[in-house]
């Protein structure tokens, strides 16, 4: 009988934030964004002078868990999923850690996307969702092969999973999502009329 097996295969991590840890409030959370977004004036200014739609903390504000208590414990959280994330996936770390490289509020308003891009320099990947109101948008991962399929025909509509092109993934509030920093993602157009709200993040290791 022919043995078909799959190989090389590709990781995404799932849980629910406070699944391990304390417990953060998530209405507390939420609120913080919010508040950090409306006083961070070089951050609407980059947002503005670069067409990021709605708001962004990554170009203005590195240090959010020294500023603000509650992004404090959200690292405290965050290092446990990746531990366990990094468990899983069987790296050999050399008994160093993998540490928090940068963290930032993502605010999408409705009409609002992030373009497929990759976190190079990276080791791990994610995102925590703050804001997810009726409609808003899923991650969507695609196949890190895509650029080799040249020749390939386009896969069935019910395709397995692990067969598709692209993979959407619907995230709740309080869901964080981990996946190696290589693998293309995206965030399609917010089709809601409110914001969705998520914190995104980097680990590296050395």
């Amino acid at each position: 009988m022919p043995q078909i097996e799959s190989l090389f295969v590709t990781r995404l991590y799932r849980a629910q934030l406070n699944e391990l840890g304390d417990a953060l409030d998530p209405s507390e959370l939420e609120s913080s964004c919010l508040v950090i977004a409306e006083d961070d004036e070089a951050g609407q200014d980059w947002c503005e002078e670069n067409g990021y739609p709605g708001y962004t903390s990554y170009a203005s504000l590195t240090d959010l868990p020294w500023r603000f208590p509650i992004f404090a414990d959200l690292v405290a959280a965050l290092d446990k999923h990746v531990a366990a994330f990094a468990e899983d996936l069987q790296f050999d770390l050399d008994g160093r850690d993998l540490k928090l490289e940068d963290l930032w509020i993502n605010i999408l308003p409705e009409g609002g996307m992030h373009a497929s891009h990759i976190h190079p320099h990276s080791v791990i990947s994610g995102t925590t969702y703050v804001a997810m109101p009726e409609g808003a948008s899923a991650l969507k991962l695609e196949d890190p092969r895509s650029a080799r399929m040249m020749a390939a025909p386009a896969r069935l509509k019910g395709a397995r999973p692990e067969l598709r092109s692209f993979v959407y993934v619907a995230p709740k509030v309080g869901d964080v999502l981990l996946w190696e920093s290589w693998l293309r993602h995206e965030v399609p157009m917010n089709m809601a009329e409110d914001e969705r709200i998520s914190v995104s993040f980097n680990y590296s290791w050395g």
